[in-house]
Protein backbone atom coordinates (compact mmCIF):
# COMPACT_ATOMS: atom_id res chain seq x y z
CA UNK A 1 0.00 0.00 0.00
CA UNK A 2 2.87 2.36 0.77
CA UNK A 3 4.24 1.78 -2.74
CA UNK A 4 0.92 2.83 -4.29
CA UNK A 5 0.75 6.00 -2.19
CA UNK A 6 4.37 6.90 -2.91
CA UNK A 7 4.00 6.39 -6.65
CA UNK A 8 0.41 7.50 -7.26
CA UNK A 9 1.37 9.77 -10.17
CA UNK A 10 3.29 7.02 -11.98
CA UNK A 11 0.39 4.62 -11.52
CA UNK A 12 -2.05 7.24 -12.79
CA UNK A 13 0.09 7.78 -15.90
CA UNK A 14 0.26 4.02 -16.52
CA UNK A 15 -3.53 3.67 -16.20
CA UNK A 16 -4.18 6.64 -18.50
CA UNK A 17 -1.75 5.44 -21.15
CA UNK A 18 -3.29 1.96 -21.04
CA UNK A 19 -6.72 3.49 -21.49
CA UNK A 20 -5.47 5.53 -24.43
CA UNK A 21 -4.19 2.35 -26.09
CA UNK A 22 -7.51 0.56 -25.58
CA UNK A 23 -9.72 3.47 -26.65
CA UNK A 24 -9.69 2.78 -30.43
CA UNK A 25 -10.66 -0.85 -29.91
CA UNK A 26 -13.46 0.08 -27.54
CA UNK A 27 -14.93 2.78 -29.77
CA UNK A 28 -15.23 0.62 -32.89
CA UNK A 29 -18.92 -0.03 -32.82
CA UNK A 30 -20.93 -1.83 -35.37
CA UNK A 31 -21.31 -5.32 -36.65
CA UNK A 32 -18.32 -7.33 -37.73
CA UNK A 33 -18.27 -10.46 -39.82
CA UNK A 34 -15.51 -13.00 -40.18
CA UNK A 35 -14.56 -14.06 -43.72
CA UNK A 36 -16.65 -17.22 -43.24
CA UNK A 37 -19.73 -15.27 -42.10
CA UNK A 38 -19.32 -12.85 -45.01
CA UNK A 39 -19.08 -15.80 -47.40
CA UNK A 40 -22.42 -17.13 -46.12
CA UNK A 41 -24.07 -13.75 -46.67
CA UNK A 42 -22.61 -13.49 -50.18
CA UNK A 43 -23.58 -17.05 -51.14
CA UNK A 44 -27.16 -16.47 -50.02
CA UNK A 45 -27.32 -13.50 -52.39
CA UNK A 46 -28.28 -11.13 -49.62
CA UNK A 47 -25.17 -8.94 -49.56
CA UNK A 48 -23.49 -6.17 -51.47
CA UNK A 49 -19.74 -5.76 -51.08
CA UNK A 50 -18.42 -2.20 -50.87
CA UNK A 51 -14.62 -2.00 -51.17
CA UNK A 52 -13.40 1.34 -49.77
CA UNK A 53 -9.74 0.98 -50.81
CA UNK A 54 -8.21 3.18 -53.49
CA UNK A 55 -8.49 2.18 -57.16
CA UNK A 56 -4.93 0.78 -57.37
CA UNK A 57 -5.41 -1.57 -54.41
CA UNK A 58 -8.80 -2.60 -55.80
CA UNK A 59 -7.27 -3.38 -59.20
CA UNK A 60 -4.57 -5.51 -57.54
CA UNK A 61 -7.25 -7.86 -56.19
CA UNK A 62 -10.70 -7.63 -54.64
CA UNK A 63 -13.61 -9.77 -53.49
CA UNK A 64 -15.77 -11.05 -56.36
CA UNK A 65 -18.53 -8.64 -57.43
CA UNK A 66 -17.30 -5.89 -55.08
CA UNK A 67 -18.11 -2.28 -55.86
CA UNK A 68 -15.20 0.11 -55.43
CA UNK A 69 -15.89 3.49 -53.87
CA UNK A 70 -12.79 4.84 -52.08
CA UNK A 71 -13.41 5.86 -48.46
CA UNK A 72 -12.62 9.52 -49.13
CA UNK A 73 -15.28 9.63 -51.89
CA UNK A 74 -17.97 7.55 -50.20
CA UNK A 75 -19.88 10.51 -48.76
CA UNK A 76 -20.28 12.01 -52.25
CA UNK A 77 -20.94 8.75 -54.09
CA UNK A 78 -23.16 6.90 -51.63
CA UNK A 79 -26.11 7.48 -53.99
CA UNK A 80 -24.62 4.89 -56.34
CA UNK A 81 -25.54 2.25 -53.77
CA UNK A 82 -29.17 3.33 -53.15
CA UNK A 83 -30.62 0.32 -54.98
CA UNK A 84 -28.83 -1.97 -52.50
CA UNK A 85 -30.27 -0.44 -49.30
CA UNK A 86 -32.49 -3.46 -48.65
CA UNK A 87 -29.48 -5.81 -48.67
CA UNK A 88 -26.65 -6.31 -46.21
CA UNK A 89 -23.71 -4.06 -47.05
CA UNK A 90 -20.34 -5.68 -46.36
CA UNK A 91 -17.71 -2.94 -46.09
CA UNK A 92 -14.17 -4.02 -46.96
CA UNK A 93 -10.77 -2.33 -46.72
CA UNK A 94 -7.24 -3.76 -46.61
CA UNK A 95 -7.08 -4.73 -42.92
CA UNK A 96 -10.45 -3.71 -41.50
CA UNK A 97 -9.55 -0.40 -39.84
CA UNK A 98 -10.99 2.14 -42.31
CA UNK A 99 -14.18 0.17 -42.83
CA UNK A 100 -15.78 1.36 -39.58
CA UNK A 101 -15.83 5.00 -40.73
CA UNK A 102 -17.29 3.96 -44.07
CA UNK A 103 -19.90 1.82 -42.31
CA UNK A 104 -21.04 4.86 -40.32
CA UNK A 105 -21.45 6.84 -43.55
CA UNK A 106 -23.61 4.07 -45.02
CA UNK A 107 -25.72 3.86 -41.86
CA UNK A 108 -26.32 7.62 -41.98
CA UNK A 109 -27.36 7.24 -45.62
CA UNK A 110 -30.13 4.83 -44.63
CA UNK A 111 -28.57 1.38 -44.90
CA UNK A 112 -30.12 -0.73 -42.16
CA UNK A 113 -27.72 -3.68 -42.17
CA UNK A 114 -24.04 -2.76 -42.47
CA UNK A 115 -21.28 -5.23 -41.63
CA UNK A 116 -17.50 -4.75 -41.60
CA UNK A 117 -15.31 -7.59 -42.85
CA UNK A 118 -13.05 -8.38 -39.91
CA UNK A 119 -9.42 -8.24 -41.00
CA UNK A 120 -10.34 -6.90 -44.44
CA UNK A 121 -9.01 -8.27 -47.70
CA UNK A 122 -5.87 -9.47 -45.90
CA UNK A 123 -7.93 -11.85 -43.72
CA UNK A 124 -9.96 -12.92 -46.76
CA UNK A 125 -6.76 -13.89 -48.59
CA UNK A 126 -5.32 -15.60 -45.52
CA UNK A 127 -8.37 -17.87 -45.47
CA UNK A 128 -7.70 -18.81 -49.10
CA UNK A 129 -10.96 -17.32 -50.35
CA UNK A 130 -11.28 -16.16 -53.98
CA UNK A 131 -9.91 -12.83 -55.17
CA UNK A 132 -10.77 -11.26 -58.53
CA UNK A 133 -8.43 -9.00 -60.48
Amino acid sequence: MKFVLDHIFLIAIAVLSGGALLWPALTQRGKKASPQQATLLINRGKATIVDVRDADAFAAGHLPEAKNIPANELGKRVGELDKFKNRTAIVVCQKGARSFGAAKILEKAGFTDVVVLEGGVAAWQTQGLPITK
